[in-house]
């Protein structure tokens, strides 16, 4: 049983439990992590790390961390190391970490980078004097942090940050999270890292959970075959909701489960 679900969500699980090779490909934060004012104290949920374990050892079950974190970051945060069977693709799908491959990264150019890191300078100095307000470094972009900040601290950063990166770099990509804004010079979003990883592992289905608006765009990407399923409140492109990241862990452990006692 799922706690807090219906019947059809029990319903939906048996029915992707049952494809030939199955891809889980879930968002960290908000999905399997609670949300964090120092975003690098994240860590999974213990129900959320024994469920994603027990899919990892499942029959012809593939799992995936699909993050806007940089690689590197969801790497700590994960407690992801060499050995891990787990698949990770981080900066919204722009870089990605493979069993028996390791690191894998699509291009960037020289200019880019340093245009990145100027703005990410600038966007720091500019917001300095905005309690509660954090640059985040990324691979490709930075991120605006106002959690911690007052609603009108976190208008201001963003309204300063927004000026700067249309000014400088109309064309990179501007995303909105959990009081978070990320802006990036890659354009890969969710949608194209599940499509990638469906690729690669070669999966006749995916699962896909994720909790925030850029989760939206791989929700929406699904076929027929696919479950998209949403964590929290709120409207969603997903089939299925669950209220909290308990109610995903018990969703995911039944998934295990279930692909176990399908093969054997």
């Amino acid at each position: 049983m799922i706690a807090g679900a219906a019947g059809d969500v029990e319903a939906a699980v048996a029915r992707i439990a049952a494809a030939d090779r199955l891809l889980v490909a879930l968002d960290f934060d908000g999905t399997l992590s609670p949300l964090e004012d120092e975003p690098m104290d994240a860590r999974m949920h213990p129900a959320a790390r024994a469920a994603v374990e027990a899919l990892a050892g499942a029959p012809a079950t593939v799992v995936a961390l699909v993050s806007g974190r940089s690689l590197v970051d969801l790497r700590v945060i994960a407690e992801h190391d060499d050995d891990s069977a787990v698949l990770l693709a981080g900066s919204h799908g722009a870089e990605y970490w493979m069993p028996g491959e390791g690191v894998v990264r699509h291009g960037e150019d020289d200019a880019d980078v340093r245009l990145r890191d100027e703005l990410r300078h600038r966007a720091e100095q500019a917001t300095a004097h905005l309690d509660g307000v954090w640059i985040e470094p990324k691979t490709f972009g930075f991120g605006v942090h106002t959690r911690r900040a007052t609603p009108a601290h976190a208008h201001e950063a963003n309204r300063i940050v927004d000026a700067l990166v249309a000014a400088e770099a109309p064309r990179w990509r501007r995303r909105t999270g959990h009081n978070i804004v990320e802006y990036a010079f890659r354009h890969e979003g969710k949608d194209s890292a599940v499509a990638e990883l469906r690729a690669r592992t070669d999966a006749s289905a995916v699962l896909f959970a994720g909790d925030d608006v850029t989760d939206e765009d791989a929700l929406k990407s699904l076929g027929g075959d696919d479950l998209g399923v949403h964590v929290g409140p709120g409207p969603t492109a997903a089939a299925v909701s669950v209220p909290d990241i308990p109610a995903m862990a018990a969703l995911l452990s039944h998934l295990a489960d279930e692909r176990v006692r399908r093969r054997h």
